[in-house]
Order: structure tokens, then C-alpha cells, then sequence
């Protein structure tokens, strides 16, 4: 029974983390729209780093949080100033008439390891994903002191941000195999327009 209600902490956890929609949900709408297959390894790739901080705030704790506090700001700079570069590139590209660009404002859909490596990455400089676990570790105490406890919560976390990235894939395939070309078109626009939102809004409080 407690190692059950540990699982539920972590899938719980999981979800929390996922289920907010921001630039990566976005951008993971958006891929899902234009190739299903690439869009299935981003959504993987969301969650294998969500995992992964995971694990690292279980086994380390409070030194996670500890040592992102002093550069958590630039960090943010870092990657609202991506977020803006996908965004600018991806409005200029829909411009053009032609296939709906990708999150790198190409033309043409990335592979499936590419998507995986760009989702991966884009994921990983977010250091909310790392003090929101690390909050929830250190809060959790002495439940996951056990390498078996804390292996169950990491796997709960997993699984949980794994379903929810791999639904937003469906339902925005399905929506993408029926919306006719212009509306796909307005549809990326709208979302490359929400990701310049997200940066400005990761960005501040500027250090």
C-alpha cells in the first residue's frame, strides 16, 4: 500500500508537471500536427528529461535546489531567448505558402531522432522542471528515503508525463488529418505567437 500511494505521488507529480500547457505543450501541438511519428519521439523525450530531474531531485534533494537558486535567472534568460529565436522563426516561415514550418522554422519535418534531441534539450534548460521537483522531493521526506520508494516515484512520474505528452500527440494528429490547409496555417501561427508570449514571460524577473 505505501509503495501504491508512492506511485500515485509520482504520477501526480508527473502530471502536475505536464498537463500545464506552455511552450513545450505548444510546440509538441504543433509537431503533432505536422508528422505524427517525429511528434511521438518529442513527446518521449518531454518525458525521459522529466524523469530524469526527477530522479536527480529524489537522490540529491535540497542540494538541486541549492544549486540552481544562484543561476536559475540566467538560466531562464537562456531559454526564454530560445524560445523567442523557434518563435520569430517559426512566424516568418508561415508566411510562405508551403508545408507548415517546424519548431526550427524549416520547412520540412524533422526525424524522429532530431525531434527527440531538440524536445530533449528545450526541456532540459528549463530549470522550473528541476526546483518543482526538488520542492516535491524535499517535501515527500523521509517516504522516499528508500532507493525502492524513490525508484517507484521516479517511475510514476514517468509514466504519468509520459501518457499525458503521448495525448496531446493523438489529439493533435487527429486534429491536424482534418483541418483544412489555412486553418493549419492560422493554427501554427497562433502557436509561434503564444511561444513569444511563454519567452517573455520565462524571462522575467529579469536578474
Amino acid at each position: 500500500m505505501t509503495m501504491w500511494t508512492t506511485a500515485m505521488a509520482g504520477a501526480a507529480a508527473g502530471l502536475g508537471v505536464a498537463m500545464p500547457v506552455g511552450a513545450m505543450g505548444v510546440l509538441l501541438v504543433q509537431e503533432g500536427m505536422r508528422d505524427r511519428r517525429a511528434a511521438v519521439a518529442g513527446a518521449a523525450a518531454v518525458a525521459v528529461v522529466d524523469l530524469a530531474y526527477a530522479a536527480a531531485a529524489t537522490a540529491l534533494g535540497p542540494l538541486v535546489a541549492s544549486a540552481l537558486s544562484d543561476v536559475e535567472a540566467w538560466v531562464r534568460l537562456v531559454s526564454a531567448a530560445v524560445l523567442a529565436v523557434i518563435a520569430v522563426r517559426g512566424l516568418l516561415a508561415s508566411r510562405h505558402t508551403g508545408p507548415a514550418p517546424d519548431s526550427e522554422g524549416a520547412g520540412a519535418a524533422a526525424g524522429p531522432v532530431r525531434t527527440f534531441t531538440r524536445f530533449a534539450a528545450l526541456t532540459l534548460i528549463n530549470p522550473t522542471t528541476a526546483l518543482y521537483f526538488a520542492a516535491l522531493t524535499t517535501a515527500q521526506g523521509a517516504t522516499l528515503s528508500t532507493g525502492a520508494a524513490g525508484a517507484v516515484f521516479v517511475g510514476g512520474v514517468f509514466l504519468a508525463s509520459f501518457a499525458w505528452q503521448q495525448l496531446l500527440v493523438a489529439l493533435s494528429g487527429f486534429a491536424g488529418a482534418r483541418l483544412p490547409e489555412a486553418a493549419r496555417a492560422w493554427t501554427f501561427r497562433i502557436g509561434y505567437g503564444l511561444v513569444a508570449v511563454y519567452a517573455v514571460e520565462v524571462a522575467l524577473p529579469l536578474p
